[in-house]
């Protein structure tokens, strides 16, 4: 049947057409969409979602020292950094670092206040008080610390808005030129290329330090692979602050490092609806497409060839302790080397069938306690045949170590112990979003999380055979997010993929550590650079 179906004129079939029609599109709608990559198949699943919605993630209780996450001596960190030392001579390694994306959000409330101040009728003071905006308050006061402020005072036109008062006309007058986009233009720039940091000879960006970092840790064979996943448009700007500090790094270090690049895929974008869930148009009736989130890059991890990968965000650096941050990250590097030599070793153990009893309860063992792994309540009626059908299913997984620190209040994902749809119990970082917030018990739960995930993860995604995991068999698909946004004014719902460490790594094997608080120092605001980490001692 199929091959008689009449073909029309821009080449859908008629039963395309029907679908089509079926879902509200036209021709010219399936010529975007096959323009980005996509397919109707998955634009209808998307749709569907919307629908349906999407359902929450049951958390069963908080993951916490002891329960979940271990805890280490000052001592074990310092051994299992030596094994990572000593045995990653045997590794390709490589950094992954997500930096696509432009610096927006870190000056909104900049952004906010030149939107809103009148020159002409306020001070900036009462504007303050009146608005209660502290983070305006705080940057004032710290600005001559900002590692970029001499710069930016001397391109400052003093001459304008002569009405205003002298030092607002000077602070107004700051940060207009900070978000000028003829001038610094901060908001539309990428992180990675911004100054963070002030040395006694020079101002470095992000990109400098995880570089500096990278060939600290991130190196075996005296080459540093470092990947950044960024937007197209900014990749030359990550290659012109490259190129400037490479060389000198390198020649402190005897490190070669190596560096490329990769960008979101366009056809991880997904639909967007509005608020009746009908697809959602832009001003010249086109359909709108949105990137789908930080889970879109497990298909740029997926493409990396590397035996170890460590990942850490593009803000998260610092200007001071990187002897601890080094000796934090190799010792996650380290857990995970120990960890897999076991996992390989009893998959070989399975394959070349030189099982026994006695390895078997070895190995259930090893998956209750170091691989965190709920037992079926009925597992130990198992035929031995079976159970090793089951623990080398267990086993034969990618494998994350990642570093947890104690919460203080910042926004963002923990580790939880989660109840899957079939029951199955497992750790798994859950953002609050993904929590029914209505549910006075899971509220409860969420109040009694000790600790918080700064993405700081170590991963091993090739098999005991020394192949690649095809990691998208590894995502937990349920496990997306549907959130609310705006486009010309008008209201929309877009849809995200399961995060990278959520949802997309639901079905890796998983070891939360605590690490200390220094290792975590991101940059969310502008004033997070007036933090001690990222100022001179």
């Amino acid at each position: 049947m199929e091959k008689n179906i009449k073909q029309l004129p821009n080449g859908n079939s008629i039963t395309q057409e029907v679908r089509l029609r079926k879902i509200g599109f036209t021709s010219q709608d399936f010529t975007q969409i096959a323009s980005l990559g996509l397919t109707l198949d998955a634009i209808e699943k998307e749709l569907q979602i919307f629908r349906n919605g999407i359902a929450k993630t049951w958390l069963e209780r908080a993951a916490t020292p002891n329960d979940g996450i271990l805890q280490m001596t000052e001592a074990e960190f310092a051994e299992t950094a030596e094994i990572f030392d000593a045995e990653k001579s045997r590794f390709k390694l490589k950094k992954f670092v997500p930096a696509s994306g432009a610096a927006s959000r870190m000056f909104k409330f900049l952004s906010t206040f030149l939107n809103e101040f009148d020159v002409t009728k306020d001070t900036i003071n009462s504007y303050i008080n009146r608005k209660n905006m502290t983070d305006l308050s705080v940057f004032l006061a710290g600005k001559d610390k900002l590692p970029f402020y001499k710069e930016l005072v001397a391109q400052i036109d003093t001459k304008k808005n002569g009405g205003l008062r002298e030092t607002d006309r000077l602070n107004y007058e700051l940060i207009r030129t900070l978000l000028d986009p003829d001038r610094f233009d901060y908001c539309s720039k990428p992180k990675g290329v911004l100054p963070f940091h002030k040395y006694s000879d020079r101002i470095s960006t992000p990109i400098e330090e995880h570089l500096r970092e990278g060939a600290r840790y991130a190196c075996s064979n005296g080459i540093s692979n470092i990947h950044f996943t960024v937007s197209d448009d900014h990749q030359t700007e990550f290659e012109d602050v490259i190129a400037s500090v490479r060389p000198k790094i390198e020649s402190e270090t005897g490190i070669a490092i190596n560096v490329n690049f990769s960008y979101q895929d366009k056809a991880t974008d997904t639909i967007s609806v509005d608020l009746k869930n009908n697809p959602f148009r832009d001003d010249d009736g086109r359909l709108v497409f949105r990137p789908g989130g930080h889970g879109a890059l497990i298909n740029n991890l997926n493409a990396i060839d590397a035996d170890i990968i460590f990942i850490k965000n593009i803000d998260n650096v610092i200007q001071n302790h990187i002897d601890v941050i080094t000796l934090y990250k190799k010792a996650l590097g380290g857990i995970l080397v120990r960890t897999q030599r076991k996992i390989f070793g009893y998959l070989h153990q399975i394959e070349n069938e030189s099982v026994d009893s006695s390895d078997i309860d070895e190995m259930i063992d090893f998956l209750k306690n170091d691989l965190n792994i709920v037992m079926y309540s009925d597992f130990s009626k198992f035929t031995n045949e079976n159970k090793l059908v089951y623990i080398r299913q267990k086993l034969n997984r990618p494998l994350r170590v990642c570093g947890m620190v104690k919460n203080e209040g910042e926004p963002g994902g923990g580790p939880f112990w989660v109840r899957g749809q079939q029951g199955n119990i497992s750790l798994q970082i859950v953002e609050t979003s993904q929590v029914e917030l209505q549910n006075p018990q899971q509220v409860a739960i969420i109040e009694q999380s000790t600790h918080f995930n700064p993405v700081d993860i170590v991963c091993g995604t090739k098999n005991f055979k020394g192949e690649k995991f095809n990691l998208h068999d590894f995502v937990d698909h349920e496990r997306g997010f549907i959130v609310n946004k705006t486009k010309n004014g008008r209201d929309l719902k877009a849809y995200e993929l399961p995060g990278l460490w959520n949802g997309a790594m639901a079905k890796w094997n998983t070891i939360f550590v605590e690490v200390p608080l220094v290792t975590f120092n991101p940059v969310k605001t502008v004033n997070d650079l007036l933090k001690p980490a990222h100022q001179p001692q």
